[in-house]
């Protein structure tokens, strides 16, 4: 069962800024980057899928992997970090004690799942998934460093740190995506477009402590749903459809800002309305910018995002976690779960007011915010999975 400890643990990231030694136009926090890293990963994945050993679960799973050893290790500078993995056996100790310090929190995912996160950083190869990961990990960073640079060009290391992604770039130019990037401008404002949802900040009316942008929490939820899938045993593809449908089902937010659910049921009909203005402008702005074979994923992840639906004879059906559960629990049928998705929305929001009001906000929204979301979820099972438990484990 998933426990507090893990939810928590991952939520940290959202405490970790980076280039804290550098001036900075706005925050740059770990989750966000984390967040924009799959992102990219994603854009770099839809090119390689053919490719001889991709994989879809390697990806994501290898993205949570890093984000927990990041997490661990946030006071390591990367140069520092960098001339560690050049020795293997200094490198395979650190990470030795990396697993030492998260098993605690590992050990309820079960021994297979402890396994493949020893497995990863012990094995190192460097296969396709690996590379995009690193790949989508040195243009999120690329990204940061552009916009520091042009506050502070001058700044001591600036032309170093340049000179060395540059040299990083070029190292991943045999990937199809990243030269498609380098190519292609709107390839890259798809990219940019993605990476305004990090300066977009939930709750913005609330005082918190984190605060959160609309990016990171898309990754938290991505995560959460994705583990959710895991306990389940769903199928691959269930698993990286309620994965992406996490890390998307904001995504037309950066067209329309966050808008709070209070005041979408405020008027009736209002929420319909925003639903379908969110719809033009990503016809708009968004799908003239990726590949049309990628429109029809991308719907899927953005609209109606909280249904379950799954695939037969080519047709989209509507259905429920229960049914998937029972009848469709298998690639063929291309199962998402909106329903879980939802729930982990819902978890990721009473986690972040959880843990604001813990750090001093007296915000009576807050309050009624944690309270609500707990009052609806804390009698529900979906898809097998008892969020009375997960709730309560909060008390």
């Amino acid at each position: 069962m998933i426990r507090k400890s893990l939810l928590l643990r991952i939520f940290d990231a959202a405490y970790i800024q980076r280039w804290n030694d550098r001036v900075r136009p706005v925050e740059f926090v770990e989750m966000d980057k984390q967040a924009h890293k799959m992102v990219i990963a994603y854009f770099l994945g839809k090119f390689e899928e053919e490719t001889s050993g991709f994989s879809w679960v390697e990806i994501i799973e290898g993205g949570l992997f890093e984000l927990l050893q990041r997490i661990v290790l946030t006071d390591l500078k990367p140069p520092i970090f960098y001339r560690i993995k050049e020795d293997m056996l200094k490198y395979r100790q650190l990470n030795e004690w990396v697993y030492q310090e998260l098993e605690p929190v590992l050990t309820p995912l079960g021994k297979d799942f402890c396994a493949v996160f020893q497995n990863y950083f012990l094995e190192e190869k460097d296969n396709i998934n690996r590379r995009i990961l690193s790949a989508a990990h040195f243009y999120a960073t690329k990204w940061e460093f552009d916009i520091i640079e042009k506050v502070h060009p001058q700044s001591f290391e600036i032309e170093a740190i340049k000179k060395r992604l540059q040299e990083k770039q070029n190292e991943y130019l045999d990937l199809r995506g990243m030269d498609q990037l380098m190519k292609r401008d709107r390839y890259r404002h798809f990219l940019d477009m993605c990476g305004q949802l990090r300066f977009q900040i939930r709750w913005a009316n609330l005082h918190r402590v984190p605060k959160t942008s609309v990016m990171g929490h898309s990754l938290f939820v991505a995560l959460l749903s994705y583990l959710f899938s895991l306990e389940i045993m769903a199928c691959s593809k269930r698993c990286v459809n309620n994965y992406f449908t996490g890390l998307f089902h904001d995504l037309p937010e950066v067209l329309t800002r966050d808008i709070i659910s209070p005041v979408k049921r405020s008027i009736e009909g209002l929420s319909d309305l925003i639903k379908g203005y969110e719809r033009e402008q990503m016809e708009r702005e968004v799908y003239s910018l990726i590949p049309r074979t990628w429109h029809g994923d991308i719907r899927t992840f953005t609209e109606d995002e909280f249904d379950s639906i799954v695939s037969v004879n080519g047709e989209t059906l509507r259905t429920s976690s229960d049914e998937i559960n029972e009848f469709y629990n298998d690639n063929q049928y291309n199962p998402r779960d909106g329903e879980l998705v939802k729930a982990a929305d819902s978890l990721a929001a009473f986690i972040e007011a959880s843990v604001a009001i813990r750090n001093g906000s007296t915000s009576q929204g807050l309050v009624e915010a944690k309270l609500a979301i707990k009052s609806k979820f804390e009698k529900m099972t979906i898809a097998g999975i008892n969020f009375g438990e997960i709730y309560a484990d909060f008390d």
